[in-house]
């Protein structure tokens, strides 16, 4: 296995203290995203482990990535007391060094973060059996007034402060360029609306069998 570590300390910090209180809407949609599942699960960018207990008795296992070396002994604290057996790897998705192929694939919140979003959905896509979802909840580009503030952000100093979070990018279309026929989707503010990374979409992707 390769260990290709992230070491950046001040987007762990806040990332930890943001995840240690999160709101109930927001466990909501981490429920939504996660339920149904069954088998066997691969998880990228798992952060502290916020996913882990949302799954349901259906899932077999959980393979977790996550490459933060601040995040990462968070998520095996929390995978102990997963509902469900949980790995969590130190690699990234572009590095997981496995030639098993998955029920489903989950991501919350890392594509927005991710230098090549096509290339890690590309991947996503590999490792997912015929037939298996991807399930995602992330931040998606807004129109108006709000589009054009995260445009402004995304190319000055939010991606220095936020490891590198775009939140003004169309992830569902590069969802199906990679591939993906989306079968469930909506769109939902996770924050007040004149907030700039408020906009998420919730949704479930098939690869075709």
């Amino acid at each position: 296995m390769t260990d290709t570590s992230v070491d950046n300390p001040f987007f762990a910090r806040m990332w930890i203290a943001m995840s240690s209180r999160e709101r109930k809407f927001m466990t909501k949609l981490r429920q939504e995203n996660l339920a149904g599942l069954s088998g066997r699960v691969l998880e990228i960018g798992a952060g502290t482990g916020t996913n882990f207990a949302f799954y349901p008795n259906t899932v077999t296992e959980v393979v977790a990535v996550e490459p933060e070396v601040r995040l990462a002994p968070l998520a095996r604290k929390a995978a102990l007391t997963a509902p469900v057996p949980v790995t969590v790897r130190t690699e990234t998705v572009e590095n997981f060094d496995s030639d098993d192929l998955f029920d489903a694939v989950v991501c919350s919140l890392v594509l927005c973060s991710v230098d090549e979003p096509e290339s890690v959905l590309r991947q996503m896509y590999s490792r997912l059996k015929p037939g298996g979802e991807l399930r995602y909840f992330e931040h998606v580009a807004s129109g108006g007034v709000r589009g054009r503030v995260q445009r402004f952000l995304d190319s000055t100093f939010w991606p220095k402060i936020s490891g590198n979070c775009h939140a003004h990018r169309e992830t569902e279309q590069s969802i199906v360029g990679a591939g993906f026929q989306v079968s469930v989707a909506r769109r939902v503010l996770m924050l007040p609306g004149w907030v700039p990374m408020a906009e998420v979409a919730l949704g479930r992707a098939v690869r075709p069998a």
